[in-house]
């Protein structure tokens, strides 16, 4: 089978090795699409420390291969392969108990850039009919934009301040949205705003000096009664939720990577701001599903990329030098 193997900052090399077969209580999967966004690429380039070599791609769909799987799983089978998967128990092994206690697929474990998978029938679930393959691959992150707004408890009518418009704030805002509270989209990315516009978020603002005067005016002069911040947008001021937030409110830090976040927490203690962090969403992977499959998040607007796995290097390459990020087009590599 083909492998993608990554051995060095921008070194993923091709290799055939033998095909994987499956354990007891295993399945095996023919990967079918991967998608590649910003984390991948700053896997590839080394910006994010990684140990090598790694097999790269954390989000995949495939097909069950397997002769006799469980009901539901059976050959043929459309099926999601999760991200995140639980560290093996230690025992009484000494453990850094500041180390994450699950494994992430393409970073911290080997990923889905590879032609077969065998893994455990916890480890994947089946896609729907509703669900396009394109869709799918969306799953782990509206299920973190999902545990997001779950955190803050969102009432109806509320104003909910959203940083960073990227892919995740965007779903962010639209999950919101549907809730029917009020997000107000902040970015400092032109493109981004003009975007999100489009997918039906009717309140944006630049992220400038005039920001907490236009917050007011959005809010009736209230502040937002919650705000969250993407860690994978960019925004510079990483302590501006505290700045446009009413009294005695929640603030959310959320991405599937943190960058090394320095926050100043000095308006949080002075408005006795709740502060909570989120990068895993897994619980609402069967949710997620279901609001994709309900039309929840539009996806109209998103254009799809979709190219041959053999050029997966030359697209990693792309979004490196996109620093902006071009969140209207889907990268996907395709194995078949």
């Amino acid at each position: 089978m083909n492998v993608w193997t990554l051995g060095a900052p921008n070194r993923l090399v091709k290799e055939t090795q033998q095909n994987p077969e499956p354990g007891e209580g295993e399945l095996k999967v023919r990967i079918t699409k991967v998608l590649v966004n910003g984390l991948d690429a700053m896997i590839h380039d080394g910006s994010i420390r990684v140990t090598y070599p790694l097999i790269p791609g954390r989000f995949a769909v495939g097909r069950v291969v397997s002769e006799n799987g469980p009901i539901g799983l059976q050959k043929g089978t459309r099926v999601l392969m999760h991200t995140f998967r639980p560290c093996k128990d230690t025992g009484t092994q000494k453990k850094d108990f500041s180390a994450d206690d699950y494994g992430i697929c393409g970073q911290t474990a080997d990923g889905f850039l590879r032609d077969f998978v065998c893994v455990g029938q916890d480890e994947l679930i089946a896609i729907p009919d509703t669900v396009s393959d394109e869709s799918a691959l969306l799953v782990e992150l509206v299920a973190l934009a999902k545990a997001t707004v779950e955190l803050l408890d969102v009432q109806k009518g509320q104003h909910i301040a959203v940083f960073g418009g990227d892919m995740l704030g965007n779903f962010i805002c639209q999950l919101l949205i549907y809730q029917q509270a009020s997000p107000v989209l902040i970015d400092n990315h032109t493109k981004r705003l003009d975007f999100a516009k489009k997918c039906g978020i009717y309140y944006t603002s630049f992220s400038d000096d005039t920001l907490v005067d236009e917050v007011a005016k959005i809010t009736g002069g209230r502040l937002a009664e919650g705000a969250i911040y993407v860690t994978s947008a960019g925004l510079q001021d990483k302590a501006l939720p505290f700045k446009v937030s009413a009294r005695a409110t929640s603030a959310v830090f959320t991405g599937f990577h943190g960058h090394d976040l320095t926050v100043n927490i000095n308006n949080a203690l002075k408005k006795q701001i709740t502060v909570y962090g989120v990068t895993n969403g897994s619980d609402y992977i069967p949710t997620a599903i279901n609001l994709l499959a309900n039309k929840a998040i539009d996806l109209s607007q998103f254009a799809v990329n979709a190219f041959d796995a053999n050029k997966i290097s030359e697209e990693l390459e792309k979004i490196a030098h996109n620093p902006t990020g071009d969140i209207s087009a889907l990268s996907i590599a395709e194995l078949i």
